[in-house]
């Protein structure tokens, strides 16, 4: 059994006193538009912190331009609500200053788990990568459900034939984290039992991690290490229609220049800069425009040794790599809403149900508020299909009417239609637009030196 805690050097402490004689500054503008400006001393994650912190408040981040070249950054947000409405609370700049660009220190955990539990204050937390198959989220909650482990929140996501997720439990009987060594290691042998099938031997590694984390960053994390991004040869021709991303050097200035072109959905840019940052790249300039039903994101990158990409296995892992990470949260399927009042085995149960009836996860976020479990499941046929009406209708009849519903979800129509078209011979179309503004703007901080 391994684990992780975090070590504190030398390095740590004086990044800490920089911190604390350069506190980060937030300015904000709510007469227009929503303007977040923040400055700061540049450390390694500012970037995705900062992502981090208004994509779980749930902003929509409309425009962003970013600059971090030498030891201090600025980036610019323009920001709406989800219904695309300018901000009007007072206290969100003060609730940004606070949950970001603090003094505490950034935690970047070991990739490398298959199963791992998470001790934390409230529940422990369990993380699970395995082959996707029909009927896994099923067992999975099955033997949680036997192990009479209750299930208070999960994320479950799906990609490539690869699936994670992280499971956060208590004992059901007290509600309190499970902490006995004993009782977590047979969690863990009969989960990766479940995972490994006759399969998969990908998911055999166990670890004990000491800390806490941010779920959909674990995820990715998650996911990454798994591999999910691997391109399994012959298989390029059953998706047509992906992300346009576009990875090419900027000899003169020392980047790597990075775009990304695809239909908008919300928390699209903290996928990307969350893969870029877990695949140790530093962004030092970008520009993000999301303002249409069009996405397009330019990042000006080296790696963290100071260099930009120098070869093309590199470059196409780069690639692999983002589009893995677009499409990872936009799962296909028709989006099934259940809620209703909370119980043991009500996810072993709904689960069972939707397997009997050949229903297959894609995707599902679970998540208990009070006594009332609010849960959602995209799912497809075993096939990959769309499900047929009448199952669907069986399905509810079986579960409860009343209490299942179905929402069609937008951003699954997303993975269906075109994607953006970039420039002929793989050029930037999209970043000829746009560059010049982002240049320009970045300039006129004195920020940057024209690039022209």
């Amino acid at each position: 059994m391994e684990y992780w805690a975090p070590s504190v050097t030398a390095g740590d402490e004086f990044e800490k006193l920089v911190l604390r004689m350069n506190p980060p500054r937030l300015v904000s503008d709510f007469s227009a538009s929503t303007i977040f400006q923040v400055d700061s001393v540049n450390k390694r994650g500012s970037l995705l912190e900062v992502v981090q912190v208004l994509v779980d408040m749930n902003l929509i981040i409309r425009r962003a331009y970013i600059s971090s070249d030498g030891e201090w950054f600025m980036d610019v947000f323009h920001v709406t609500d989800r219904n695309g409405n300018k901000l009007t609370q007072d206290d969100v700049a003060e609730r940004i200053q606070e949950q970001s660009l603090g003094q505490r220190a950034l935690t970047f955990r070991s990739q490398r788990s298959s199963v791992g539990v998470l001790p934390t204050v409230e529940h422990t937390a369990i993380e699970l990568t395995g082959r996707d198959r029909p009927g896994l989220l099923s067992e999975i909650f099955a033997v949680l459900s036997d192990l009479k482990c209750n299930v208070v929140a999960a994320e479950v996501w799906t990609h490539n034939s690869r699936m994670a997720s992280v499971v956060y439990i208590t004992d059901e009987a007290t509600g309190s984290p499970i902490n006995d060594s004993f009782r977590l290691d047979k969690v863990k042998q009969l989960l990766l039992y479940v995972l490994k099938g006759d399969m998969d031997k990908r998911s055999a590694n166990t670890t004990v991690s000491l800390g806490s984390t941010h779920t959909e960053r674990r995820l990715h994390q998650l996911m990454y290490a798994d591999r999910d991004y691997d391109v399994e040869y012959g298989s390029e021709g059953t998706e047509p229609r992906k992300p346009a991303v576009t990875v090419e050097n900027c000899v003169d200035k020392g980047y790597t220049v990075v775009t990304v072109s695809c239909l908008d959905r919300p928390k699209l840019i903290f996928d990307t800069v969350c893969t870029l940052t877990d695949m140790e790249y530093v962004v030092y300039h970008g520009t993000v425009i999301a303002e249409s039903s069009e996405a397009y994101q330019e990042y000006y990158i080296r790696h963290r040794d100071g260099y930009p990409i120098s070869s093309e296995a590199e470059r196409q892992r780069v690639i692999n790599c983002l589009e893995a990470a677009i499409k990872r949260r936009a799962s296909e399927g028709i989006r099934l809403e259940l809620c209703c009042d909370d119980r043991a085995g009500l996810l072993s149960d709904v689960t069972r149900i939707f397997r009997e009836n050949g229903l297959m996860v894609t995707r599902a976020e679970v998540a208990t508020r009070g006594s009332q479990a609010v849960n959602a499941f995209y799912v497809t046929d075993s096939s990959g299909k769309p499900v047929k009406s009448e199952t669907i209708e069986a399905v509810r009849n079986e579960i409860g009417m009343a209490i299942l519903h179905v929402n069609e979800d937008s951003n699954t129509k997303h993975l269906n239609q075109g994607e953006v078209e970039v420039g002929a011979a793989g050029k930037f179309s999209l970043g000829n637009l746009f560059r010049s503004q982002s240049e320009k703007f970045l300039y006129s901080l004195g920020l940057i030196r024209s690039y022209s």
